[in-house]
């Protein structure tokens, strides 16, 4: 028999390439979207495009404890993957109650809720980077203190300890995956790596002269969104329940990806950058780099996309799509 899963954040980037990975799986998956959304009518349902009738997608007010708890009684999940988050963490401030409300608030709620009515189900929450401080010199790993240092950062926190506590008190199946950087095509635009890949293909397709970035020397541990669903699903599928770190160890410049994108096309990025003052933040992000060592050793998580082809694979994407346009 099949397994049912719920993804919560099902259009979003990580949600949209988790669904198409179950869906390989043979799974029965269904997605929670917001009570306002229309397909073929929402900026974001172009990522579920495909699988939009393969899949089961509930609307759902997160506010409304009663009408989440009704909807996940039908369901009766096996597995649930909770990604859904405000996750600007730039403006997570400018609208601290929301924040809370999605990213602390929803938790616990669907936490609860799956816990009643099914004891056995296997629980995956989505942590972030942000969960740490900005000025860590070393690697890390799962032992690593938090110091958030944002309404984002603090919400994911206190959602991972809800995960922890129910885990420990009730014995329930729930994980943390602390997630690092990861990009795709499928990225919102506002990203800096997504600008850069747009615009490079413009650029290419004479659509565009110049390309303005601001401190392109900024380092992240970036990867790929579908290695990162990969490693969610096989947290879910371990016997026991735990946390991990999921990154690639490594520190890329946003001038790295931006010579390889012109290389990839055959450009000197030199001639068409213009560093623009008003785009360095006031507070850039310190570098946080990952220790996956125990994801890699236990689960035996193996990455398939490297820098190189993560370059690649959203420049490929934006040539195309914006080619036919």
């Amino acid at each position: 028999m099949s397994k049912i899963a719920i993804i919560t954040g099902i259009t979003g980037q990580d949600g949209s390439y988790l669904a198409e990975l179950l869906l390989k799986k043979k799974y029965r998956v269904h997605g929670f979207v917001r009570k306002d959304f229309k397909a073929n009518n929402s900026k974001y349902f172009w990522r579920i495009k495909n699988i939009y009738k393969k899949i089961k997608l509930h609307k759902l007010d997160i506010a409304n404890y009663n009408h989440l708890k009704n909807i996940v009684k039908k369901i009766k999940p096996d597995e649930v993957y909770h990604l859904a988050a405000q996750a600007r963490d730039g403006h997570s401030f400018n609208d601290e109650f929301y924040t809370f409300d999605v990213n602390l608030n929803f938790t616990h709620k669907i936490l609860s809720i799956v816990r009643k009515i099914n004891k056995n189900a296997k629980f995956f929450f989505a942590g972030s980077s942000e969960m740490y401080s900005k000025n860590i010199s070393k690697k890390i790993d799962e032992k690593t203190n938090f110091n958030p240092k944002s309404a984002y950062g603090i919400a994911k926190v206190a959602s991972h300890y809800l995960v922890k506590n129910y885990r420990e008190t009730f014995n329930f199946h729930a994980s943390t995956g602390i997630l690092f950087n990861h990009e795709s095509p499928r990225k919102d635009d506002q990203f800096v790596l997504r600008k850069i890949s747009k615009s490079v293909a413009k650029i290419k397709l004479g659509l565009q002269k110049k390309i303005k970035l601001g401190n392109i020397k900024s380092k992240r541990d970036w990867g790929h969104a579908k290695d990162y669903v990969y490693a969610m699903w096989l947290i879910n599928q371990e016997k026991k329940a735990a946390d991990y770190i999921i990154g690639t160890g490594k520190l890329m410049s946003v001038e790295d990806f931006l010579k390889k994108a012109f290389k990839y096309v055959k450009l000197d990025y030199k001639k068409h950058l213009i560093i623009d003052k008003k785009l360095f933040r006031k507070k850039e992000s310190q570098t946080r780099i990952a220790n996956p060592r125990k994801i890699q050793s236990k689960l035996k998580w193996k990455r398939k996309f490297n820098f190189n082809s993560l370059v690649t694979d959203m420049l490929e994407h934006d040539l195309r799509t914006i080619k036919n346009k």
